[in-house]
């Protein structure tokens, strides 16, 4: 088998190429490209030393990367850490909560990455039209959209937010996570757990007026109990940026900085550490990915202490999930994966093109969306709201005009204001 990375240089290659070498697949090589030549070497020395058993090549162009892989996974970053950092200083000065992923900084990302993934995925379909694209870029169901509208590549987008949500329920019930099924939907970065079962038996009524499980539900301070008790719904952590975009903004000009600002800072040490040498490179990173680990959602909630990943943590990890999805199709399992793919009516209010994001049986032939019941009607409307912004992203994107990105971001719930689109396109897009 042959695994093929499309932006190689990326902070997470080397534990992914670590966790695929250690893993029951069988793969005759590891090929990387990334555009950033300098740190595309750097990161592929880390991943041999993390992988010694398996080939690990590199190359200079996309093509040969590509051509004959089983699976290429896509993790790309237009303009890099720093201009995440940028984006969201920008953001933030204009009154609006500074995220890669949501709000306009996220609509920034995605209005550059989409024509770069628009080209992978072509590439994709006609080097390799057998392989499997697994995309990690960026807002991934904005990008996931826009590489099944666009290109020819069987693609699947993935994130390990739903099954962090699934783990954390299932610990806060005293359960354990693998054995449980989880009733979820709903788009990346936007989804919802609705019920936890185990054995046949749902479980979620004993986590309602119990406060210490309700807390335990999360490994960050988000959600008022009283919402979650209301809802009778675990909203992923990014809902915390709809719910409540004033207490995420105050906390981060209160801070002075982003947590982009932060990243960037400790990947330019790491860097520069190893382009200098040290005597334990992996040691180095696992230190790095450990304090990058720390920072998430800490400035944001106002978390006083870094954030530290349970021992019992076992589902989550951008590794963990591309692993188990990969693993699924090579191995012809069936195993339940969350995971972003077409509607295909599992959410009848969405068309059956729109990308969402639920528990997916994967096989040989790929994932299969399970039925979903019938969603709350408040998740229906914002579910609704952000299908259309991010199908608006996609045409902004491909047209290149001002007019349609102002009028994109402006359908974003965070923005809602034609006027505030205006002035944070000139400032995050400017011609």
């Amino acid at each position: 088998m042959k695994l093929a990375l499309i932006g190689g240089a990326g902070i997470r290659v080397p534990l992914l190429v670590g966790g695929f070498a250690r893993s029951t697949l069988t793969l005759d090589q590891i090929d990387l490209f990334d555009i950033d030549q300098p740190r595309l070497a750097i990161v592929a020395d880390l991943a041999r030393r993390m992988a010694p058993d398996v080939p690990v090549h590199v190359h200079a162009s996309a093509e040969p990367c590509v051509d004959g892989a089983d699976f290429v996974v896509t993790s790309i970053r237009v303009g890099g850490i720093g201009q995440r950092a940028k984006d969201e200083a920008t953001c933030i000065a204009h009154g609006v909560v500074g995220q890669e992923t949501v709000g306009p900084a996220g609509f920034a990302m995605a209005v550059r990455t989409i024509p770069a993934m628009i080209t992978y995925g072509t590439l994709v379909a006609r080097r390799a039209p057998s392989a499997w694209l697994v995309n990690f870029s960026n807002p991934v169901s904005i990008i996931s959209q826009a590489i099944h509208a666009h290109t020819g590549a069987r693609s699947i987008g993935i994130c390990d937010t739903p099954a962090e949500i699934f783990e954390d329920a299932a610990h806060a019930l005293g359960l354990p996570p693998a054995a449980c099924d989880y009733d979820y939907f709903g788009l990346n970065h936007l989804g919802w757990l609705r019920e936890v079962t185990f054995q046949g038996e749902p479980q979620m009524a004993r986590l309602w007026d119990d406060d210490g499980r309700l807390e335990a539900a999360y490994r960050s301070p988000l959600f008022e109990r009283e919402r979650l008790r209301g809802m009778r719904l675990l909203p992923t952590e990014y809902l915390y940026y709809y719910y409540r975009p004033d207490v995420a903004l105050a906390n981060l000009q209160q801070a002075g900085t982003s947590r982009g600002r932060v990243v960037s800072a400790l990947t330019d040490g790491l860097f520069a550490d190893l382009a200098k040498g040290v005597a334990d490179p992996i040691a180095r990173y696992q230190q790095y990915l450990a304090a990058r680990d720390g920072s998430y959602m800490q400035l944001e909630s106002g978390a006083t202490t870094p954030r530290v990943k349970p021992d019992w943590a076992e589902l989550s990890g951008y590794d963990k999930i591309a692993l188990m999805t990969i693993s699924a199709i090579a191995h012809d399992t069936g195993a339940v994966i969350p995971l972003n793919v077409p509607n295909h009516g599992v959410l009848p209010f969405l068309d059956d093109e729109d990308i969402i994001e639920t528990p997916c049986a994967v096989d040989a032939k790929g994932p299969h969306a399970r039925a979903v019941a019938p969603v709350p009607g408040h998740t229906r409307a914002l579910i609704s709201m952000v299908k259309e912004y991010e199908r608006a992203t996609v045409q902004a994107a491909l047209t290149g005009l001002r007019e349609d990105r102002i009028a994109a971001l402006a359908m974003n719930p965070l923005v809602h204001d034609k006027a505030l689109a205006e002035r944070l396109v000139d400032a995050l897009l400017p011609s």
